[in-house]
């Protein structure tokens, strides 16, 4: 077994690598942007080193800087846990050339082969998995596209080679949509995973999203874990997850399962993944594989009882799984909310600030996977992830009942939250009855029922920069390497964050000159924090209504800007690459 294990990653999913790695007697190494200094699963690990600037192709996706702190921690593993490099074969390959560091993960040959679509794609046909319909090649250029729209008939779907959670993916309903599409899911795939390779398939509208969770060990066993059923999505990322699938017969649940054990083993594969299919009309076909752990993998833990990450790192060690598949029972009914800091009223818009409450439930049935406490900041830098909430009982019937009380004693205020958004959902007749589909959210579901969930349930979102509760414990930075210090009463505020206010914001604004910018006349205001990725005007331009006038990164996530009126360009006061603050003026019209 390792020594010391390096979590390539942040927020909740490092910190339940770490509490794996405490149960094994592995010391653990956090490593942490300039935005994450104090972030929870930096006070968690035995130690934490800095690798770099807020944005995360300077910190967390730099691969060489990883690589060499974890030989500078004499750490022997490294576990990328999901996001950013955990399905970069290129940053596997060179964990697995570092001498004496072991890849907590699945062979960076296999990860090739699947987390690339269209190989995946290929290597699926060979073991006799169907699949949708679409290209094994990547594709780059519009024409080829729509030529594919007119073979397969739109809608048709353009999606990152190194995709997942829906980034570097885009629906196309007409041949006039494809080159903005491609533009879109090249940029996403390149910014968010390092690869641009795009694919095309036919857009099933209305499928159920169900995956199955593998694990593999180096001597020839493979075994699945059951399936999750994760149709309740918006934008193509999931919302609500569930094990297992309420809309499943038992055959073709068994099909499905065997499906996903063939798949990994003619690739080759080890250590665990999730196989993902969409279901339609009673048939099932292989969409992609996420060769890393989900984050939707802790419903399979909790109605099979196996510690999926336990067995990655014991995998990784070389381990055999000392379970037969026929030992592998589902009892119960597990049910995952992601609780993010969006509005679920606003089409589910980020919003980042500080948790002035914090107050999750507990008590039998509950488990709650996060590393915030109240009075953390809950930047704009990463995703809008506040923690994940999972009930769990003995029937989805009941498991509905106590996620009732489970939600209705999350109390968190500062931000808006997704809590109410789940709580309309468990009085919804679609949702409870199992017959939602992925495109439930998007296309049926009423604007109006979130907005008075919200209105309901909701708490209002304050600005950043609160106050912050008074602490002698001071962190400071030692060559790169963080420690804690504990002081007396009297040292000033100034000398504990190491930055200000302790926010972690990469901005650097924060003098207010955001809400002077509102006041101007004719002004489009940037609705939440992020990164300009295209301006899409110049001054001059005649625009109408509705019109995309630039698009706004905001945790992960690319939102279009549009203008709000017919007008024309008076001005541009931003510029691609730049980071605006909620209420920063973005263009002018006149």
């Amino acid at each position: 077994m390792f020594d010391k294990l390096l979590v390539a990653n942040r927020g909740e999913i490092a910190v339940r690598v770490m509490a794996a790695c405490e149960e094994l007697g592995i010391d653990t190494v956090a490593v942490y942007s300039d935005a994450d200094r104090n972030a929870g699963h930096v006070e968690y690990a035995d130690e934490a080193y800095n690798v770099g600037p807020a944005p995360a192709s300077d910190s967390y996706l730099d691969q060489e800087t990883i690589v060499e702190t974890a030989q500078r921690a004499n750490a022997d593993a490294i576990h990328p846990g999901y996001g950013f490099l955990a399905e970069n074969a290129e940053f596997a390959r060179r964990v697995e050339d570092a001498e004496g560091i072991t890849w907590v993960g699945p062979p960076s040959d296999a990860m090739e082969q699947l987390g690339e679509k269209t190989k995946a794609r290929r290597v699926m046909q060979e073991a006799d998995v169907p699949v949708v319909p679409g290209t094994t090649e990547p594709v780059d250029d519009p024409e080829e596209v729509r030529a594919l729209g007119e073979e397969y008939g739109y809608p048709i779907a353009i999606k990152a080679e190194g995709g997942g959670g829906g980034r570097g993916m885009k629906i196309v309903r007409s041949a006039d949509e494809v080159a903005d599409a491609l533009e879109s899911a090249q940029r996403e795939g390149e910014a968010y995973f390092g690869n641009d390779s795009v694919y095309v398939e036919k857009y099933l509208q209305a499928p159920k999203h169900i995956e199955v969770q593998v694990l593999a060990d180096h001597h020839g066993n493979v075994r699945h874990l059951g399936e999750r059923d994760c149709s309740l999505q918006r934008r193509h990322q999931k919302v609500i997850e569930e094990a297992p699938s309420p809309a499943l017969s038992d055959e073709l649940r068994d099909r499905i399962g065997n499906a996903a054990r063939r798949g990994v083993s003619e690739a080759g594969y080890t250590n665990a993944g999730t196989v993902e299919f969409l279901v339609e009309d009673g048939q099932f076909y292989f969409m992609e594989v996420n060769t890393r752990i989900q984050v939707e993998h802790t419903v399979s833990e909790e109605v099979t009882g196996i510690d999926i990450v336990r067995w990655q790192i014991r995998v990784a060690a070389d381990e055999e799984l000392d379970f037969a598949q026929d030992d592998v029972e589902i009892e119960g009914h597990s049910v995952e909310y992601r609780i993010n800091a969006e509005n679920p009223a606003k089409d589910f818009a980020p919003t980042p600030g500080p948790l002035e409450t914090y107050d999750p439930p507990s008590s039998i049935g509950v488990r709650l996977d996060h590393a915030v406490n109240q009075g953390d900041e809950i930047g704009g830098d990463y995703d809008s992830m506040i923690g994940k909430l999972i009930v769990t009982d003995e029937s989805r019937k009941r498991c509905i009942e106590r996620s009732k009380r489970a939600l209705e004693h999350f109390d968190v205020e500062g931000v808006h939250t997704t809590i109410p958004f789940h709580r309309l959902m468990l009085s919804d007749e679609r949702f409870v009855t199992g017959e939602h589909t992925t495109n439930y959210l998007d296309n049926e579901l009423d604007d109006a029922a979130i907005e008075a969930a919200v209105e309901r349930w909701g708490s209002e979102a304050i600005s950043a920069g609160g106050s912050k509760a008074e602490t002698h414990t001071v962190t400071v930075e030692v060559d790169g390497r963080r420690f804690d210090v504990v002081v007396e009463d009297g040292l000033p505020r100034a000398a504990a964050g190491g930055g200000g206010d302790g926010s972690g914001s990469a901005s650097g604004g924060g003098d207010g000159g955001g809400a002077a910018q509102q006041a101007v006349e004719g002004a489009v205001a940037a609705e939440m924090q992020g990164t300009i990725l295209s301006v899409d005007v110049a001054e001059g331009d005649e625009v109408a209504a509705g019109d995309v006038v630039c698009v706004l990164e905001a945790m992960k996530m690319e939102n279009d800007v549009v203008a709000p009126q017919d007008g024309t360009v008076a001005s541009i006061p931003i510029r691609e690459g730049d980071s605006v603050d909620m209420g920063d003026t973005l263009i002018v019209l006149e």
